[in-house]
């Protein structure tokens, strides 16, 4: 029992403690920072949307109302007589241009031809799956822009060219005049505002879509535009704006979390994804570099409310064009509402410490009317596995989960490159994995049962090194517990002999020289004999006793333990 006890605590400090298995807590933060985690875990799910509109633009030519024309005219010389303007003509004709400008339709007239072009226009904006299947959420005003809105959109894409050819026929009207900037930009002016106001677009399409990557392909030039439904669109900021796509054909798309409005409260940080357009719109970046959606923070400031009592979060993370419709995320990783408007400088710059969110319950509230029910695939719980395993450094854990993803889901956007960095972190050695808890369990067993039997071996080898083997007239020698004492005859002094006595019978003796001869002892195990070993061995002698202990001679050969009477004179003297 002692023995085992010490293994027991030498197998303590012996062993290392086993770590905990690697999906103890899978859905438990490793030790990064929270952004780091949570980009990583959301970045699948959030997409780059799109809204197309294409159409026939339709514009007349137009002509100077000769009639009102004229009049503008005696109004000039009138303002000149006056000393309202100066007499040379460039300030007569700028004059004049500004005139018509403030009303081109009193000055100007359709005429023909009617001139034609084929246009295009659209946003782009963010967007996230919240169904393995294919249903996306963004804002309303990413999928549908009203009239007025989409007339100017098309009025800047397809009329500059004519409102530049109107403007320089205008200016060359004015013979013998040469046109400064200020002139021809009143110039143009005028027909801006004309050819927007008589403009008309024919064959007006629209068209949704998500850019996704292609199976393999990862988050580059392979990821093309996958057609998506409008299923439902609530109203444009300050409403609800909300809206719910759906891309067909899909399965086992990564998603994200829906999290509640009580998940969060002023002064915690918030954290939004998205894709800024001051990056989509830069032709300086790869399209690797513009489909990686940015992920910024802020504090909560506080919470808001529309005139028409729709709930909105103020937030200082800041956001830019191009991230509406983007999810904003509490720590925990829910999603706790959608980006949905920022206010702007005059000069179009975004305003930091003014973004605002629609709150999740608005988004659920939506997805219910349409019995939209958000859930997560398979790819996103091993994802998410295996990037706790990854951040962990259990490498070697988190390969087959990445695998798995990789699997389920081909046109997975990174999991190539997390497989890709794994691989390299094992072969480099810089694997941390746990070792399953049985494993350890069978190790320290074995261990425990190899410092068992060494225990016991040295104790068994240490008894048979240091037994005494006592001669006969001796005083009895003490053997371990259990065996049994020696004869009371053995103290008996026999005569002396004159002759050299063999030794004692020794104990598994061998070939040696030394104390051989036939002995007997508590410990000895009868197997002795003539030796030349200082435990006896075969055909030995050994040198005189020494002095006070008596020869036994030949009379103590073929003694056997209880075979030997005692002499009857009694107990020496």
């Amino acid at each position: 029992m002692k023995t085992v006890a010490v293994a027991a605590a030498v197998l303590t400090i012996a062993l290392p403690v086993a770590p905990a298995a690697a999906d103890a807590a899978p859905d438990e933060r490793p030790d990064i920072p929270v952004g780091t985690w949570l980009a990583a875990r959301t970045q699948p799910a959030v997409q780059l949307t799109s809204f197309t509109y294409t159409g026939t633009v339709a514009v007349p030519t137009s002509t100077i109302n000769q009639t009102a024309f004229n009049q503008l005219s005696e109004q000039a010389v009138v303002a000149v007589q006056a000393g309202k303007i100066s007499s040379d003509e460039r300030s007569i004709a700028k004059w004049l241009f500004q005139r018509i400008a403030a009303d081109v339709d009193t000055y100007l007239t359709e005429t023909t031809p009617e001139r034609t072009v084929d246009a295009e226009v659209g946003g782009l904006c963010t967007g996230w799956w919240v169904t393995p299947d294919g249903y996306m959420v963004t804002g309303a005003h990413c999928v549908q822009v009203g009239e007025t809105e989409l007339s100017q959109l098309f009025a800047q894409q397809a009329l500059a060219k004519f409102n530049e050819q109107d403007a320089k026929e205008i200016i060359s009207g004015l013979r013998g005049i040469e046109a400064d900037e200020e002139m021809v930009k009143l110039a143009q002016q005028i027909y801006v505002t004309f050819n927007t106001g008589h403009m008309k677009i024919r064959g007006l399409k629209q068209s949704l879509s998500v850019l996704q990557s292609l199976p393999g392909g990862g988050v580059d030039k392979t990821a093309k535009a996958v057609p998506a439904e409008l299923v439902s669109v609530g109203e444009s900021y300050p409403g609800k704006d909300f809206a719910l796509l759906k891309v067909n054909g899909q399965q086992n798309l990564p998603t994200v979390p829906l999290g509640a409005d009580a998940d969060v409260r002023t002064g915690d940080t918030l954290y939004i994804s998205g894709f800024p357009g001051l990056v989509t719109n830069t032709p300086f970046f790869s399209l690797e570099s513009k489909l990686e959606p940015a992920l910024t923070e802020g504090p909560f400031n506080a919470k808001r409310a529309t005139q028409t009592g729709v709930p909105y979060i103020q937030t200082q993370a800041p956001s830019y064009h191009g991230n509406s419709g983007g999810p904003v995320f509490s720590k925990e990783g829910k999603v706790i509402g959608m980006l949905i408007a920022g206010t702007v400088s005059a000069g179009g710059e975004a305003s930091e410490s003014e973004s605002f969110v629609l709150p999740v319950s608005i988004i659920k509230e939506k997805l219910g009317e349409k019995n939209v029910k958000p859930a997560q695939a398979m790819t996103t719980i091993r994802y998410n596995e295996a990037l706790n395993d990854y951040f962990r450094n259990y490498f070697e854990d988190a390969l087959p989960k990445l695998r798995e993803v990789q699997a389920l889901f081909p046109n997975h956007p990174y999991v190539a490159k997390y497989i890709s960095e794994t691989q390299a972190a094992i072969s480099a050695g810089k694997d941390e994995s746990p070792r399953p808890i049985l494993m350890w369990v069978l190790i320290g067993a074995g261990v425990l049962v190899a410092i068992v039997l060494a225990v016991l071996v040295v104790k068994v080898l240490g008894r048979r090194r240091s037994r005494p083997v006592p001669a006969y007239g001796a005083p009895p020698v003490n053997g371990p517990y259990g065996a049994m004492p020696p004869p009371s005859w053995q103290q008996h002094q026999l005569p002396p002999a004159p002759q050299p006595a063999r030794g004692p019978y020794g104990h598994n003796g061998g070939d040696g020289y030394g104390q051989g001869g036939y002995g007997y002892g508590p410990q000895s195990d009868g197997q002795g004999g003539y030796g030349y070993g200082p435990q006896g061995g075969r055909h030995g002698y050994h040198p005189a006793p020494p002095q006070g202990r008596p020869y036994l001679g030949d009379q103590t050969r073929d003694v056997r333990y209880g075979q030997f009477a005692p002499p009857p004179d009694g107990p020496a003297s």
